[in-house]
């Protein structure tokens, strides 16, 4: 399917006002509509398989970045500051900053729920344009949308970030305890966007449950609420 195609699944204003906003024509305008399909809207071709070549494709970028800005780090302060730039909230940040939402192929329902503003809809759609974008165009394509994108982001934090967990497992091994177990109890929503709760242990202390669209953010969040009943500084 040629650009001039696009109108039978993606409006022409749209298609040019996305091309715009992410600073390239695209040659294949179905890798475009792929990126943008929501497994709500079909079941067939979604965003998840861009998906996944997106975001290795964010990391290698990201991690060329990290290497050339802070040149004197070690790898372990270099690995904090790449996960803090590729997790679903920097994602999520950058792509609702840039209205990717109005541009997202949802069905009725999910829309209605607020898909378009769903942190975890907007990150995938985000690495799904990104592989489309390398597909269509190169690395230098995605590379030149990416930089001016994730740079501010970078250069807001002048010493690597301790996320939740990592700082929650340090308070527990100063106090010589076990480490912190965390366990998922329960799992609700439909497959394509399910929403989890998970509970962390740390032993002599009331356990804390912590929500989130993946096992691994409900596990931030719940180490995050009980950091936050220890007052622990971060």
């Amino acid at each position: 399917m040629g650009a001039s195609d696009i109108s039978s699944a993606l409006p022409d204003d749209q298609f040019d006002a996305l091309c715009d906003l992410l600073g390239h024509r695209f040659r294949r305008a179905d890798l475009v509509v792929d990126a943008l399909t929501h497994g709500s809207f079909s079941d067939q071709r979604t965003y998840e398989r861009l998906e996944f070549l997106g975001d290795r494709v964010l990391g290698l970028i990201v991690a060329e970045m990290l290497l050339r800005r802070f040149p004197d780090e070690e790898e372990g302060d270099l690995a904090k500051r790449h996960v803090a730039l590729v997790r679903q909230e920097a994602l999520a940040e950058i792509a609702a900053g840039l209205g990717l939402g109005r541009f997202i192929r949802l069905a009725r329902g999910e829309e209605e729920s607020g898909g378009r503003e769903n942190p975890a809809i907007l990150s995938d759609v985000m690495e799904a344009l990104l592989a489309a974008l390398y597909l269509d165009g190169g690395l230098e394509v995605v590379r030149a949308f990416i930089e001016p994108h994730w740079t501010p982001v970078m250069e807001t934090v002048s010493t690597p970030p301790k996320d939740a967990k990592t700082t929650l497992q340090e308070w527990a091994q100063r106090r010589g305890l076990p480490l912190p177990s965390y366990r998922e109890v329960k799992r609700e929503g439909p497959p394509h966007a399910p929403t989890f709760t998970v509970e962390v242990t740390v032993k002599g202390k009331r356990p804390a449950l912590g929500e989130g669209t993946s096992k691994r953010l409900a596990e931030q969040a719940a180490a995050d609420m009980l950091l936050t009943v220890l007052k622990v500084q971060r």
